[in-house]
């Protein structure tokens, strides 16, 4: 079933333009005048991702998307704007707008910024299904034990405790051996926001240091998390 999105845009050929690739594309989309419209829509209906003008009277396209993110945090926003600003994109990132493009954007370049932040959201709600069924104690053949809880990793006397970030990671490869993920899928799950492929190796590779750091005594956890060379880390079955 294709996604459900809502085209924000007080420009009513912009709108009704955009509005229509997108159907073409097979999404079911609705269109809303201005952001109070959109708030109101995304309170009572599910949208999966909004395309968001960022000028428009009355709310702002930022207005929409804080309140979007309380009310419906599972929704991926991009923000669009002819009149862009490093002050503007620094509180999109804020909001944890998927993306922010300068119009006049094509058509191209918003299909694959869509496909991408469903993408996103799509991992998101895997995780948080995952969640559920979570392990909360992880004991190796060899007798080194994870409390996931605690983020304590112990084998007798040996013993070391975990940052969040890096009690998540080990959490996340602890979870999926054998699965290859990307730079960007790492940091989305343990960090929570989206970056690029290079603001990603730059973010994992000190964090991924520290935890092999810590895991030098473990061999059967130091061993097994490998570097896929152009890719990203896989945690070895």
């Amino acid at each position: 079933m294709k996604a459900n999105i809502l085209v924000v845009d007080d420009e009513p050929v912009a709108r009704q333009s955009l509005t229509d690739i997108l159907r073409l594309e097979g999404y079911q989309v609705t269109a809303a005048a201005n952001g109070e419209a959109a708030v109101e829509h995304a309170r009572n209906y599910s949208v999966d991702l909004m395309v968001l003008d960022l000028k428009m009277p009355g709310m702002n396209g930022l207005d929409v998307a804080q309140v979007v993110s309380q009310v419906s945090p599972d929704t991926e926003i991009i923000l669009l704007t002819a009149f862009g600003s490093m002050e503007s994109a620094v509180e999109a990132l804020r909001q944890r707008v998927h993306d922010y493009l300068l119009k006049p954007a094509s058509p191209a370049q918003i299909l694959e910024s869509i496909r991408k932040g469903l993408e996103r959201r799509e991992l998101r709600r895997r995780n948080k299904e995952g969640e559920t069924e979570e392990v909360q104690m992880y004991t190796a053949p060899d007798g080194v034990q994870v409390d996931i809880m605690r983020r304590i990793v112990m084998q007798g006397d040996k013993k070391e405790m975990l940052t969040p970030a890096e009690g998540h990671l080990l959490k996340v490869f602890l979870e999926n051996p054998g699965k290859v993920f990307s730079h960007r899928e790492l940091v989305l799950l343990v960090q929570g926001y989206d970056v690029s492929q290079r603001e990603a190796q730059e973010i994992l590779r000190p964090l991924v240091s520290r935890l092999r750091h810590k895991l030098t005594a473990f061999e059967t956890l130091y061993d097994r998390i490998q570097s896929v060379r152009g890719t990203g880390y896989v945690f070895e079955e």
